[in-house]
């Protein structure tokens, strides 16, 4: 197994970056790679339960993932268990993504996104992109 981690700083107040994150009006502003829309969703990372997302590219292809949000602690950190589903809608491994946010020495808010127990590097790559790609949207949303 193995871990992508990934470091923003964001000129805002962690309580604007966790509300981002953890929101579902937000989250639907920058969830899911540049590119994609996500038609389907159960997104709300403000309390523990289940969550789901259906993301969709300009071609049409759907990628569902879904899991567990299984902590929440406002204003600084949301974790969540996560897995894709194939073209039969089964679940496949499950990996776990942590968000920490905290105020930096310069009063600006820096976001830690960790992706745990990913099955080989080649996932670590793909997740990477997506992840990245992502964030470039919440960074352009909080600039």
């Amino acid at each position: 197994m193995t871990t992508l981690v990934l470091e923003r700083t964001f000129a805002a107040p962690v309580s604007l970056v966790f509300d981002f994150v953890t929101r579902r009006e937000n989250l639907l502003n920058w969830w899911g790679p540049e590119g994609m829309h996500v038609p389907e969703d159960e997104l709300d990372f403000s309390a523990t339960g289940p969550w789901h997302s259906v993301m969709m590219n300009a071609e049409g292809k759907r990628f569902k993932v879904s899991g567990q949000v299984t902590k929440v602690k406002a204003p600084n950190l949301v974790a969540f268990t996560w897995g894709w589903h194939d073209e039969t809608d089964a679940r496949g491994h499950e990996s776990h993504v942590m968000i920490e946010i905290s105020e930096t020495d310069d009063g600006q808010s820096k976001l830690v996104l960790s992706h745990q127990d990913l099955v080989d590097e080649e996932s670590k790559t793909n997740h990477n992109m997506g992840w990245t790609s992502s964030l470039r949207k919440l960074e352009r949303l909080l600039a």
